[in-house]
């Protein structure tokens, strides 16, 4: 035998062994295992065997078996007979065309909502015939192809003549409605909430329609240009305190009456519609995993979420034989499913995935794979939740929502500080718009001010004019040691206050200064700074030593930080800074190194930007992982300008050129006044000398000096290593001395 004949037989052979044994499994998931070859014949005869059914049906073409296979068909199924056909060649085409196969998923449950349309559709077809002409005159009908042909003819009259024409009727749209949900694979929960959201938007269109005919200018709805898109257990991140007894209620857009802004000004969300297909393949494709590596678990719960689906494992039992034939069954360890993380990932064709092991309060492992599409995660949603509602205090904050899809609500005043990170990109700065307009939907401008330092320059300048600021938006470097030396001051200030009436903190303060007259109570304070690490570049003692010493104590002043960075190294997240920070958000960092430095564990290097964050509160146990609100830069210039309106925070005087009147120069040293003494009848001092007598470092004694400068005690520097020359040579009045430098009190 030649090489090409060899070549042929085995080719021959081998198509034959594809065939081999080859018997069509009708199920969905049956015809995806079948080999290629198999897909393809079965597909072919299904698309010829429909376009011989149409020709029939049709009578196109004529033939004595093609007229009694068109008949046959008419006579069982009437007119849905082109149903049949069209059925055929939709199945045949799924198997020949792969892209068409990928493209439109189709499950065993779609195909039985399939069915049920059709078994609908032929009992519809014939309840005229049979309500018209009854029972027998319509078998003659369903004999000559009409109706829904013989099975038709039967279901109809079992249900009208058997149960009714009411009891038919409403059993048939039933039988409707569930065919629907099973062809769509959607839950009566989700299609109430798309009828829900549309009936919002619907109300939202007619009363802006309604303002716009009063005369009340109103800005139409846009599309919220969102650069990131977007339930099962609760997120344990709300407050547990009963709702408040006062539901504020919308008002109408710029009102002049100092009502807080309306909901209105923020547009709605969209729907979020989960489907059950792909969750069940992912399922089944976690479990064969698993299991190949000889690692037993089955997925016991699924929560859906915006960004990610958790899947519950429940680790199985390894069966082993020990000495003497007796069978133990041992538990699988949690460190097995852990460390297949990676192989995971690969069979989901979904990275990076996150291993939770196990999930807080529940006997399960957590499993989250990333979604194929991130969902937005409206801030109006989470504002009208009931977990944001039931928060009694004016410094709650909407997050966002968890793995699940249960909105995420925190107080600010129970943290109390909160420190954020992530790369460039990740979602700093939406946060930071997110919890400055919750405090703006719920705060007055004589309950709570704000102070905010941005060095970028662009992305906190947009609030200013709000009568909320206690001067503009701080931008430049060099004015922001003064500035957190001045609230600083602030904090010092309201604990003598406290002192004075007895209180133990602000709220106490303020209940005890409205029995008194000419007395007004204090306003809560948050300072916003939008990047840590260009402030820990130019003066690292100087703003850590502010920022700690607020952070330790201002939480009883009502003075509370939010500080964003998007370097969390050890040199800008020190230890002081950190240890005072208890409450934390981490967005998508570069390594492993810069997640724990900001939650002290690994995690944050897994997460897939965009809002997607793991947020550490002081109440809980671990990090919990929430798709962060997203609110639009049209939102945020719509709740800008609802308080830049007001007529009675506009006819108030201007605050001043950016912290005019804050002391710019670092408080004075605690040593200053020994200096003095040591420079007094001197004619030079020098660093160095200042080192010595003093026993302290040579940069406090370089500090020491300067100060010995600014208040005229010593001459500038000469250069060269030489001494300064001493200015005074007379008992030094330390009063006089600290009134020489504008806007020091003396000591």
């Amino acid at each position: 035998m030649t090489r090409r004949s060899k070549r042929k037989a085995k080719s021959k052979g081998s198509f034959l062994d594809k065939l081999k044994g080859w018997r069509p499994n009708w199920r969905p998931d049956g015809l995806r295992e079948m080999q290629p070859i198999q897909r393809e014949i079965t597909g072919l005869a299904l698309l010829i065997l429909a376009a011989l059914t149409i020709l029939g049906l049709s009578r196109i073409s004529s033939g004595a078996l093609l007229e009694w296979w068109a008949g046959a068909l008419r006579q069982v199924f009437g007119w849905g007979a082109y149903l049949i056909a069209l059925g055929l060649g939709i199945l045949g085409l799924r198997l020949v065309w792969r892209q068409f196969q990928e493209t439109v998923p189709l499950e065993t449950e779609n195909v039985i909502g399939i069915e049920l349309l059709l078994l609908v559709f032929l009992t519809a077809s014939h309840v005229p015939l049979v309500l018209s002409a009854g029972p027998d005159e319509a078998v003659l009908a369903a004999q000559n192809g009409l109706g829904g042909g013989y099975v038709g003819w039967a279901l109809s009259v079992l249900l009208m003549e058997g149960l009714g024409i009411l009891a038919g009727s409403v059993i048939l749209l039933a039988i409707s409605g569930v065919a629907l949900l099973m062809l769509f694979s959607v839950t009566w929960h989700e299609v109430d909430g798309w009828a829900h959201y549309h009936a919002r938007r619907v109300v939202a269109r007619v009363r802006r329609w309604q303002l716009a005919r009063q005369g009340t200018v109103v800005e139409p709805d846009g599309p919220q240009e969102a650069w990131w898109e977007q339930p099962a257990p609760k997120s344990t991140t709300k407050s547990k305190k009963k709702k408040k007894s006062t539901k504020r209620k919308p008002a109408a857009p710029r009102p002049t009456d100092g009502t807080l802004p309306p909901i209105d000004l923020l547009d709605l969300g969209s729907p979020k519609a989960y489907g059950d297909t792909d969750v069940r393949r992912k399922t089944r494709v976690i479990e064969e995993t698993l299991e190949s590596f000889g690692v037993p678990a089955q997925v016991v719960e699924v929560s859906q979420g915006p960004t990610v689906t958790q899947f519950g494992l429940d680790p199985g039992y390894i069966e082993r034989t020990r000495a003497g034939g007796e069978v133990h069954r041992q538990r699988v360890r949690v460190a097995r499913i852990a460390g297949l993380a990676d192989d995971l990932a690969l069979a989901l064709a979904a990275s990076p995935i996150r291993i939770e092991a196990p999930v807080p309060g529940r006997s399960v492992v957590g499993l989250e794979v990333p979604n194929e599409q991130i969902a937005l995660v409206s801030l109006r949603g989470v504002l009208e939740s009931p977990e944001f509602q039931s928060i009694d205090s004016p410094l709650a904050i909407a997050l966002g929502e968890d793995v699940a899809g249960h909105p995420a609500a925190v107080d600010l005043a129970l943290m109390p500080h909160l420190l954020i990170a992530g790369a460039t990109g990740s979602g700093k700065s939406v946060c930071i718009n997110a919890v400055i307009s919750c405090l703006l939907f719920n705060n007055a401008p004589e309950d709570l001010q704000m102070l905010m330092i941005d060095p970028k320059m662009v992305e906190l300048v947009g609030y200013n004019g709000i009568p909320h600021l206690i001067a503009p938006v701080v931008v430049e470097v060099d004015q922001v040691v003064g500035t957190l030396a001045w609230v600083t001051r602030q904090m010092d200030r309201r604990y003598k206050l406290f002192h004075e009436v007895g209180a133990r903190n602000l709220e106490d303060y303020n209940r005890k200064v409205r029995r008194r007259k000419n007395v007004d109570p204090l306003s809560y304070l948050v300072v916003f700074v939008d990047e840590l690490a260009d402030l820990m570049m130019v003066a690292p003692d100087d703003v850590e030593r502010h920022i700690t010493r607020v952070a330790q104590m201002g939480r009883a002043t009502g003075i509370h930080l939010v500080i964003a960075t998007q370097r969390p190294s050890v040199d800008v997240v020190t230890g002081l800074i950190k240890a005072n920070f208890p409450a934390r958000i981490s967005f998508a960092v570069t390594s492993q190194v810069d997640s724990r430095v900001i939650l002290d564990q690994t995690g944050a290097e897994n997460l897939l930007g965009r809002g997607d964050m793991l947020f550490v509160s002081p109440h809980e146990v671990g990090p919990v992982r929430l798709q962060g609100c997203f609110v639009s830069d049209t939102e945020i210039e719509r709740l800008t300008g609802f308080w830049r309106s007001q007529e009675q925070y506009a006819q108030q005087p201007a605050s001043p050129a950016p912290w005019a009147q804050l002391k710019m120069e670092e408080e004075a040293d605690s040593l200053l006044e020994e200096a003095i003494q040591l420079a007094e009848g001197r004619d030079s001092i020098s660093t160095s000398f200042i080192q010595r007598r003093l026993h302290i470092g040579f940069p406090r004694a370089a500090r020491l000096m300067d100060q010995l400068e600014e208040r005229d005690i010593v001459g500038p520097d000469q250069g060269g290593g030489r001494g300064r020359e001493v200015l005074i040579g007379r008992q030094v009045d330390f009063d006089e001395i600290d009134e020489r430098l504008p806007g020091v009190e003396p000591s």
